[in-house]
C-alpha cells in the first residue's frame, strides 16, 4: 500500500462510522466467490442487518458502543464487509458494488430471512440504498443513520466545512475524483495538525476516543479501502434515485454531522420517508443513544 493510499484508508474511515433469547451467534458465511464474511446475530424480533461505513470500517464499533440497544426489538446481524475488520479480504478481488449488495442477500438468505430491514451508516448508505432498489420485495423498512448517498457530496461538506473551522481555503474542484481526493487529504492533514480531526465525527473529543479505541483494534489490512475509491459506481450520486423506493425509510440525521453534511438528507426523495433530527453529530448511535434508539423503534412500530 502506498502512501497516498495508506492516508486514505486512515483519514477516510470517518466517512467516514428472529431468533427469540438474547442469543449470541458468532459465524462465518462463505460467500459464493470464496471469501469469508464474519457475521454475528444478537437479539429478539425481526432481522436487521447493520451495514457499517467507512468505506472500509467495522461493525464492532457500532455494536459496543450502545448499538446492541437496539437487540430488545431486533434481532441485529453485524457483519463486517470483504476486505473490512474480521472478514477476509475478497477471495476473486471483487469489490464492486453488484458484488457487496450480492453479499447482503447471501446473509438474508443465510439467516432463512424472506424480509429484513437494513440500517446503514455512513457510507453504508449506498450499499444499503441499491440493496433496497435491487430487491424491494426483500426489505421490510430502509434506515438511513448518518448516511451519505453520494460521495462527491459529503467530500465536499467536508472540505467547506474544514475551510471555516481553520479558516483556510481549500478549493473543492470541479472536476476528476482524483482531485477531489487530493484537496480532500490535505484539508484532513490541516485540521489533524491543529488536533481537530475529532470534529468530523462529534464536538466531543471523549466520545471519537472511545470510538477510536474499539477501532484500533481493527484486525482488517483495509483492502476494500484500496480500491473503492478507484471503483466508479461508488462516486455516482444516487440522490436522485430515491424517488424510485417505495419502501418505508427512516432518515436519522445528524444537526452537526460534519461528516455526511447538515443538510444532506435534503437531497433526499423517498416517497414513503420520515427524517429524524438529533441534536448531534456523525456518532448519534453513541452520543444520543436514548433518542437514536427511540427513533429506530417507533419507526419499526409504525411499519
Amino acid at each position: 500500500m502506498n502512501r497516498i493510499q495508506s492516508s486514505i484508508v486512515l483519514l477516510l474511515i470517518c466517512i467516514g462510522m428472529g431468533v427469540q433469547g438474547q442469543s449470541r451467534m458468532n459465524d462465518y458465511l462463505t460467500t459464493d466467490d470464496g471469501t469469508k464474511l464474519f457475521v454475528k446475530k444478537s437479539g429478539n424480533g425481526p432481522i436487521c442487518i447493520f451495514i457499517h461505513g467507512g468505506p472500509g470500517a467495522w461493525s464492532k464499533s457500532f455494536e459496543r458502543l450502545k448499538g446492541d440497544g437496539l437487540e430488545t426489538n431486533l434481532s441485529m446481524v453485524y457483519y463486517d464487509q470483504r476486505g473490512c475488520g474480521r472478514s477476509q479480504k475478497s477471495a476473486s478481488g471483487d469489490y464492486s458494488l453488484e458484488r457487496m449488495v450480492k453479499d447482503i442477500d447471501l446473509i438474508r438468505k443465510h439467516y432463512g430471512a424472506a424480509k429484513v430491514y437494513l440500517m446503514a451508516h455512513s457510507f453504508g448508505g449506498i450499499l444499503a440504498l441499491n440493496y433496497a432498489l435491487n430487491h424491494p420485495d426483500r426489505v421490510e423498512g430502509l434506515i438511513l443513520a448518518n448516511s451519505t448517498l453520494s460521495m462527491r457530496n459529503s467530500l465536499e461538506g467536508q472540505i467547506n466545512y474544514i475551510n471555516s473551522l481553520l479558516k483556510t481555503d481549500f478549493a473543492v474542484p470541479d472536476s476528476t475524483s482524483g482531485s477531489l481526493m487530493s484537496t480532500f487529504l490535505k484539508a484532513k492533514k490541516a485540521l489533524s495538525q491543529k488536533d481537530l480531526g475529532y470534529k468530523m465525527l462529534s464536538d466531543s473529543k471523549t466520545n471519537v476516543d472511545q470510538v477510536d479505541e474499539i477501532d484500533s483494534q481493527n484486525p482488517s489490512d483495509y483492502d476494500f479501502s484500496k480500491h473503492v475509491f478507484s471503483i466508479d459506481d461508488y462516486w455516482q450520486d444516487y440522490t436522485p434515485m430515491t424517488k424510485q423506493v417505495k419502501l418505508p425509510v427512516l432518515i436519522i440525521t445528524g444537526e452537526k454531522d460534519h461528516s455526511i453534511g447538515e443538510n444532506h438528507y435534503l437531497l433526499f426523495h423517498f416517497i414513503n420517508g420520515n427524517v429524524r433530527k438529533i441534536n448531534g453529530g456523525h456518532i448519534l448511535y453513541y452520543e444520543k443513544n436514548e433518542e437514536f434508539i427511540r427513533s429506530v423503534f417507533d419507526f419499526i412500530n409504525g411499519i
